[in-house]
């Protein structure tokens, strides 16, 4: 097995605990649009970057809403 050097430009508050799985790669192998994955990735970190949540969480719905208003849009 190849050992992997730990990119140090990926902060650990993007990388899953148990499976090391990064926020961006995850949101590349579901092709999600930039709103989605950009709100999907400050939820996996919500509970890791801050002291609380609430900013994570206030960004995603913020992002999920501007998703909302493209497809209203379409």
């Amino acid at each position: 097995k190849k050992w992997k050097m730990k990119d140090k430009r990926i902060p650990e508050y993007y990388i899953g605990k148990y499976h090391k799985y990064e926020a961006r790669k995850v949101v590349e192998d579901f092709e999600l649009s930039y709103n989605i994955g950009t709100a999907v990735t400050y939820l996996l970190r919500a509970e890791r970057k801050h002291k609380t949540p609430i900013e994570c969480i206030t960004k995603a719905i913020a992002h999920l809403e501007f998703e909302l208003e493209k497809i209203k849009r379409s």
